[in-house]
């Protein structure tokens, strides 16, 4: 078996664009072996900026034979009575491409069938690959494509050469009028001339004789050691970014690192302006003394080792003291306005062209962040002695809430400015500073922490597994800025589909659980989307109440999403989230809990006696039985046996302690209380027949379990559980 190289020589790809194309590129060409009947072994990718390749091992030089049986006419309808084939044999065994000697007989369901098995031989893998890797080129995604000359192909950039080698064999096929073959080139700059390809054993080593380092892992640790050497000159040590070196190490061929040196008069500036600015526009490492206070240095990685990298260095300080003065200028240009009055003119700031402007989304997030204020200084949150237990958070966070009577003002304030650095200088130069400047000028101009904090934390989490917000204050206003996202977009139709989330929703939607899940805030779901939706002015209640369940809904996955995530499973999920989803805390712990008792040894048939308790009422007809009765509507002079007395008296005594524990949070507890009820149903089962011909008694044991139903489907929908 041999290793198959392809490589696709490019002019300079995007960073950004090379680790997905080469993912996809090595998973399609798998699959395309796979389905071909190909024999593989596993994919290794290298790229950089001017190259993608992927070297599969081990492939077959053959495809599998395939043997596939194919079902004709009866034995009856294909042979006559002297065993010769008729005409519907000889036609079927043409048609299957055999001879009729071939022909077997098949005993079906249906009796014997006229079978024939069509073999087909494999084919060359080198034949099969001649189609193959230009369909795999071409299908690999970029987020932009373009055209060159008059090619009818896309592509991210003009390719330049393929290689595609089968051991020492040449894969031979055209694309756009480049012939495939086994030349490719090194470094631009510091190699001329082509580089023969013998076999893709050579690939690696020779790339890095002609100052290409192919191979991403082997090129990333030579950044990063190049860059610890510069760093060691400067006397500091580089500012952890591993996104960035990333970034980097998909920008260069050949890394040679250079230090560099900035005016100190620029260390005025906020930390996150100098890093923004070296890190966004010009991709240079940001250097830190050993206090973590930034010096005026930097760490720039070159494509090219220059003669003279002091040379290389002056340039890199030009370009980086012309966007440090920029910079200057903006930051104190900012500084001589009014911070409040960059609110005002968020009302020529567009935030959607359905939902007005941005000065609009800010008043409504200020009212709704008072409501959500309001809401968690009321009885709704949990008591003092309320812990939660919710998976890993077990013995390190309980809730407890604390009077806090400047939370509305200081909260309604953080409301009021969260989007004002918008319209700052700084923001439009630098959009990621966006909520990092509201803060920075928030402390100039005399805000308190808890207010300039909340101007930042209130955008986060702004990625997967990104940090939350710290405070209560911070909380709030991200929930209220989220919220009012989702409920603004549902409301005019902007609703994430399969392809299509331009507007973030769905990350929101998880940020908003995951802050409510890590704070413990209590507060009704629903009602935060009723207000949120009603702060848009719509007066039509009936579309209000529409809108409000699909958002209910959308979060609803949002939580079903983070709950399979955790590992919970999905039937547990289902069976909670149907049944009450309002107050996610509470979700977390009752699927917790019921997690638990799920694995306990005897699950099995106490949920068999729930399953078999909803059956017998939902098989029910309404005129006979109405779920859901007060006790009162249970006749015990209607009893007949004693497992309908054990079973009633367990049913008020459980009842009781769940009602007990749920309100105090303990579902664990609750959950356990109800499992109780299993012997008594099950006595209840053996000692009576529940649909017996007398009405009343009939419908006296069928409120009694009714009454039994509607206690656990208060916790879950037992009958979703697997068993």
């Amino acid at each position: 078996m041999n290793s198959l190289l392809i490589e696709i020589r490019t002019e300079e790809i995007p960073a950004g664009y090379i680790g997905p194309a080469l993912k996809a590129l090595s998973s399609n060409l798998l699959q395309k072996l796979s389905k071909a009947r190909i024999g593989h072994g596993d994919a290794k990718t290298f790229g950089t900026p001017r190259r993608l390749a992927v070297e599969v091992e081990n492939v077959a030089a053959k495809q599998k034979p395939l043997a596939t049986e194919i079902i004709g006419p009866p034995e009856r309808v294909g042979f006559n009575e002297q065993g010769n084939p008729t005409i519907a044999a000889k036609r079927f065994a043409e048609k299957a491409g055999v001879s009729v000697n071939s022909l077997k007989i098949k005993v079906t369901k249906k009796g014997p069938y006229l079978c024939a098995i069509k073999a087909e031989r494999g084919l060359a893998t080198r034949i099969l690959l001649k189609t193959i890797l230009p369909d795999v080129i071409l299908a690999t995604p970029f987020p932009k494509k373009m055209r060159w000359t008059d090619h009818s192909i896309e592509f991210a950039r003009p390719i330049h050469s393929i290689l595609a080698l089968l051991g020492d064999k040449i894969i031979p096929f055209v694309m756009a009028n480049i012939k495939s073959g086994r030349y490719t080139c090194g470094h631009s700059f510091m190699h001329h001339g082509r580089i023969k390809i013998s076999g893709p054993g050579s690939y690696i080593s020779l790339l890095r004789d002609s100052h290409v380092l192919v191979d991403t892992e082997e090129r990333k640790k030579a950044v990063e050691r190049e860059i610890m050497k510069v760093v060691g000159d400067l006397g500091g040590r580089v500012l952890p970014d591993e996104e960035l070196l990333d970034i980097v190490n998909n920008l260069v061929e050949y890394p040679a690192a250079v230090g560099g040196k900035f005016d100190t008069k620029f260390l005025e500036l906020p930390r996150e302006i100098l890093i923004t600015a070296m890190r966004e526009h010009q991709k240079y490492f940001a250097v830190i003394d050993d206090h973590d206070n930034l010096m005026p240095c930097f760490v720039a990685v070159n494509n090219t080792l220059a003669k003279d990298m002091t040379l290389v260095a002056k340039g890199h300080e030009r370009v980086l003291r012309a966007r440090l003065e920029d910079a200057q200028f903006f930051y104190r240009s900012d500084l001589e306005v009014s911070f409040d009055g960059w609110v005002e003119r968020l009302k020529g700031v567009l935030f959607q062209a359905n939902l007005g402007s941005m000065y609009e989304k800010v008043m409504r997030i200020q009212k709704l962040a008072e409501f959500l204020a309001d809401l968690y200084a009321s009885s709704l949150l949990p008591s003092p002695d309320h812990q939660l237990r919710i998976s890993e958070r077990e013995q390190k966070q309980t809730v407890a809430p604390v009077h806090d009577s400047d939370l509305k003002s200081r909260i309604s304030r953080a409301a009021f400015l969260c989007k004002a650095d918008l319209e700052s200088q700084i923001v439009v130069e630098f959009p990621k500073l966006q909520g990092v400047m509201g803060r920075v000028y928030a402390a100039i101009t005399g805000e308190p922490d808890s207010v300039s904090d909340a101007i930042e934390e209130h955008y986060r989490p702004t990625y997967s597994g990104g940090p939350l917000p710290e405070t209560n204050t911070s909380a709030l206003l991200s929930i209220a800025d989220k919220i009012d996202s989702i409920c603004g977009c549902f409301s005019v139709g902007l609703i994430p589909t399969g392809a299509s989330d331009p507007y973030a929703l769905r990350r929101q939607g998880i940020g908003i659980v995951q802050i409510i899940l890590d704070k413990g805030f209590l507060f009704s779901i629903k009602r935060i989307i009723e207000k949120s939706l009603n702060l848009f002015g719509h007066k039509n209640a009936q579309e209000i109440n529409r809108t409000g369940e699909k958002i209910y809904t959308f979060l609803k996955n949002r939580m079903v999403h983070l709950l399979a995530e955790e590992g919970f499973s999905k039937d547990v999920i289902a069976a909670v989230v149907d049944v009450f989803m309002d107050k996610v805390p509470e979700v977390w712990n009752r699927v917790n809990a019921l997690e638990k008792l799920k694995s306990a040894p005897d699950f099995e048939p106490l949920a068999i006696a729930f399953k078999r308790v909803v059956n017998i009422i939902k098989n029910t007809g309404p005129e006979n039985i109405k779920i859901g009765y007060e006790a009162g509507d249970v006749m015990e002079n209607l009893f007949q046996h004693e497992s309908e007395f054990s079973l009633f008296a367990a049913y008020k005594e459980v009842k009781e302690k769940v009602e007990g524990h749920t309100e105090k949070g303990l579902f664990d507890k609750a959950l356990h209380d109800i499992a109780s009820l299993r012997n008594p149903v099950d006595a209840f089962f053996d000692g009576v027949m529940v649909m017996t011909e007398d009405k009343k008694i009939r419908n006296n044991r069928l409120a009694l379990l009714g009454h039994i139903a509607s206690l656990f489907e208060k916790f879950a929908d037992f009958s979703k559980i697997s068993t």
